[in-house]
């Protein structure tokens, strides 16, 4: 029996995720998985709702009341927060601009839904460990095991060059020259290529790494392995640097109020930098920032910096306040405005 020609929107689909996404626009493996999931939800839950099958679904069927509709369920039944909605529109603006150039005939269709906006964010402040937060995090791995080495290895090397989790994942034994000058390869978002140095303590980390696993200096075997010889992935690296905060909290009680995460290790490496008198734009090569504007919000979350800018300046005499007398013709309203 024949199979059945995909429709418009299959067809669409098929070619976003295959040419356009990796080919012709050059975004990563992760980025293309990222879209593929957003639009995965959204398909399936405008099949829900039309009760269909994700295969009967065209193009037609993705109005704007049906994504608006959908970015509504993500927030109240999915409980996601605006940033993951908002990562899920972008997925979606990024098809239908797609779609508006490969079928100008529904550019009526797709400019309704490039002109859903982003919902504005609640900025949180931004997590890092202090240097002592990470000595006792670091201390409180048991080196006398395997795995303890790895992780020490792991979380060292994180500290060190402020990588992204992603970025510290993917890094291979060939990426890591640790001869003097010691240094890393490192690529990061765009598949942008960044070198960093490495302090000779880490290096000889990596070096007693490498020589526990037998590995010669040009493998291309990943660096950091789990138990069952795969590499490490995003959550198993979050859970690790929990198991061994919530170990520190003995030697550095303030561990226990501050929600950390992968990237915490990163936000760590810039405040280190910028405590030790490192300019803003060489931290920004450091960690591989597109724009240096992203690395200005560290300027401004060191409390000890800022105890010390108020302790530099003069503070502004203020004259004793006396309460106003009560006058018998005054109102109240006078009487608390003069106040």
């Amino acid at each position: 029996m024949k199979a059945a020609c995909p429709n418009p929107l299959a067809r669409a689909l098929r070619d976003f995720f295959s040419e356009h996404l990796p080919r012709l626009r050059g975004m990563s493996r992760h980025t293309v998985l990222s879209y593929r999931d957003s639009l995965r939800l959204l398909l399936c839950f405008v099949a829900v709702h039309r009760s269909t099958s994700v295969a009967d679904l065209d193009v037609e069927h993705l109005g704007l009341q049906e994504v608006i509709d959908f970015l509504h369920h993500l927030e109240h039944v999915r409980r996601s927060t605006a940033t993951t909605r908002n990562v899920r529109l972008a997925a979606i603006h990024a098809f239908f601009r797609y779609l508006s150039a490969r079928d100008p005939e529904r550019i009526d269709q797709c400019q309704r839904m490039l002109g859903i906006p982003f919902k504005r964010a609640r900025t949180r402040p931004v997590e890092y460990l202090e240097y002592e937060e990470i000595q006792a995090v670091l201390g409180a791995i048991d080196r006398a095991r395997a795995d303890g080495r790895r992780d020490y290895a792991l979380l060292v090397t994180m500290f060190n060059t402020g990588a992204r989790v992603q970025e510290m994942l993917d890094l291979r034994v060939c990426d890591l020259q640790l001869q003097r000058p010691s240094q890393v390869r490192l690529v990061g978002k765009g598949r942008k290529e960044r070198v960093c140095p490495l302090w000779p303590q880490t290096a000889k980390v990596l070096v007693d790494w490498l020589e526990e696993r037998h590995l010669d200096s040009r493998s291309v075997e990943r660096l950091f392995l789990n138990h069952r010889r795969e590499p490490l992935t995003r959550f198993g690296v979050r859970y690790l640097l929990a198991k061994y905060c919530s170990r520190a909290r003995y030697e550095a009680p303030s561990l226990a109020s501050k929600r950390l995460h992968p990237h915490s290790m990163r936000h760590s490496t810039a405040v280190h930098l910028l405590k030790a008198g490192v300019d803003l734009s060489t931290i920004s090569h450091w960690l591989g920032h597109a724009s240096i504007n992203t690395t200005h919000r560290y300027a401004t979350v060191d409390l000890d910096m800022k105890r010390q800018a108020i302790a530099k300046a003069k503070p502004i005499a203020t004259p004793p306040r006396t309460a106003s007398a009560w006058r018998k013709d005054a109102s109240i309203l006078e009487w608390l405005e003069a106040l």
